[in-house]
Parts: structure tokens; sequence; C-alpha cells
């Protein structure tokens, strides 16, 4: 598809490895305006790991623009690593970043997985939060999960079947524990061909219309693993979010302003939460893109996003 809307092509100016507890060690880069005013990128999965289209949502004159692999995730070792990866030790990984860049506070800019972790971490850190660009509304909740695996076969038979159908027969009444199983697996035979097929059905299903660059995207070796086994873990663990969910602890984030971009037809995450969301964010502005799906590249959605991050300029 067509990305000349997006800002052009930059190439970091700095680039580092931080150390993290339990073995971890988490890539980030810094691109843009070096005194430019900070915005972090939170990429999606969890475990799907950040690439550099992703620079090209900023205008590099003003913003200095900060990217990092989670835990487990493309860059960031080891891959697909499950110790000591939930959800708070990836907050906390964002505050020792930020710590460590010297930055007082900054623009938190997030999709899917990036949306639920950019709420985590601004309920846990609100004075840290100059706004939040939002995309895709994932709050991590059983019914949302369970959409994934199960509801959305509603609408992507075809690719629902693929996916259930990797499985054994006696094995698809539980679509997750037979995924993990095979993801766990130490063996490459075993959790490669697991990790596309879970991949390849998330890709299948992440835009309004078919696209190939996008199913070819998930279905890469390493790309598909770091995504399918760290999200089956999380799902395994209910996103490892606090008791109540991200919106019973929404009066955290009083007085931080916030955009929410969601496609009207996004399968992966479906529009009630970003309504559910905005209804709890008196500070939020909801913009929905009539035609389009999950994928921040689709146009719509791009050019929302950018837009949106263009009216953040003014925050202070």
């Amino acid at each position: 598809m067509p990305r000349g809307d997006l800002f052009p092509e930059i190439v970091p100016f700095e680039t580092g490895y931080l150390s993290l507890d339990n073995g971890h060690t988490m890539y980030w880069e810094q691109s843009g305006n070096p005194q430019g005013k900070p915005v972090l990128f939170l990429h999606g999965g969890p475990g799907a790991g950040a690439g550099s289209v992703h620079r090209r949502f900023f205008d590099p004159r003003f913003w200095r623009i900060i990217i990092f692999d989670q835990r487990g995730a493309g860059r960031s070792r080891p891959l697909a690593g499950l110790t000591a990866n939930t959800t708070p030790h990836l907050v906390a990984d964002i505050e020792l970043l930020r710590q460590f860049l010297a930055i007082d506070r900054w623009l938190l800019f997030g999709g899917s997985w990036g949306s639920t972790l950019a709420l985590a971490y601004a309920q846990a850190h609100p004075g840290r939060v100059l706004g939040a660009v939002l995309r895709g509304i994932f709050l991590g909740r059983a019914a949302e999960v369970e959409w994934f695996l199960y509801g959305l076969q509603r609408v992507f038979p075809d690719a629902h079947a693929a996916f259930a159908n990797f499985l054994p027969e006696d094995e698809r009444h539980d679509l997750l524990a037979g995924y993990l199983k095979r993801l766990g697996d130490p063996n490459p035979a075993v959790h490669t061909p697991a990790a596309q097929a879970w991949s390849m059905y998330e890709g299948s299903c992440s835009t309004l219309l078919p696209s190939f660059d996008a199913v070819a995207a998930y279905a890469q070796d390493r790309s598909a693993i770091g995504l399918a086994r760290i999200e089956a873990h999380y799902f395994e663990h209910q996103l490892f979010l606090p008791e109540g969910g991200l919106l019973a602890h929404m009066h955290r984030l009083a007085g931080i302003p916030a955009e929410i971009i969601q496609g009207r037809y996004d399968m992966i995450c479906p529009a009630q939460s970003a309504f559910e969301l905005a209804e709890s964010w008196p500070g939020a502005r909801l913009t929905v893109i009539p035609d389009a799906g999950h994928s921040a590249l689709e146009t719509g959605v791009r050019l929302a996003l950018i837009a949106a991050v263009e009216r953040c300029r003014a925050l202070t």
C-alpha cells in the first residue's frame, strides 16, 4: 500500500541495549530531533517488536522519537523469553528507560497491545505522561481474548479454520492450551510452525481488505515466534493486569489528554473497547475511521494517527 503520507525514512541518531533483570536485555533507539519533544512508541503483540516504519508517524524535525522492543520481542534478548515477562515488568522497563534517557515527561503512542501497555504505564506513572495517542484499543479483558481465539471465526471462518485445524482435532476445544504446548517446546521443528500458524491468523484478520504484505510480515520466523509465544503467555495469565482491569483505574488519568483512533471494522480489537475507554476518559477524543480494520498502516488510520500526533505538539 502507498505510504507517501508518512514522514520520510530516517535512521536513529542513537541506539543501545539496556540491561534488565533476570537475564533480559532491552533494545532502544532515538531518532528525529535530539532536543525535540519526547514521544515513546509502544509496539503491539505483546511480542511483535518495533520496526523502522514506526519512526515515520512523527515529524523528525519536532519530535525526539524513542522506540524500544519489549522483553523478548524484536531485537531484545533473549528472543521470546518468558521468564519475568509480565506487564508490571514492562511498565518498570519503560520507567527505567525514561530515567536512563533523562526524560521528564513524554507522549505515549501505542496501538493494540501498545495501547494496553500505554494505559498500564500511564496509570502507574501519570506524572510522567504528557498525553497519549492510542489506536485499536485492547483492554486485555477475558471477552477480548475469547473473541480473538474463537469469535473471529464469525467474520474470518477460513482464517480461523486454518488456525484451529493446525492442532489435532482432540485439542481444538482449547486452542490456547494446544498452542501453548507447542510454542513452549524447545524444538524449532515444533514451535516454529505453531508460531507461524498463530501469527498468520492474526495477520490475515488485521486489515479491512486482504493484504499479502501484512500476512507475510507476520509470518517471518523471528517475528512469529516472539509474537505467538509471548502473546499466548500473556493470554494464559489474563495479560497480567491489575484487579478490576484498566477501566477500574482510569481516575488516575484525570487531566491527561488523549487521542483514540479506532478502525470501525477492526476485527482483532473490536470498536466496543475504544468507545468504553473514551467514555471513561474525559480528556480523550475518539476518532472512528469508517473504512479501516486493525492495522496502523491502513490509509485512514495512519492519516488520523499523524494528525493526532500533530495536534499533540502543543502539550506541555
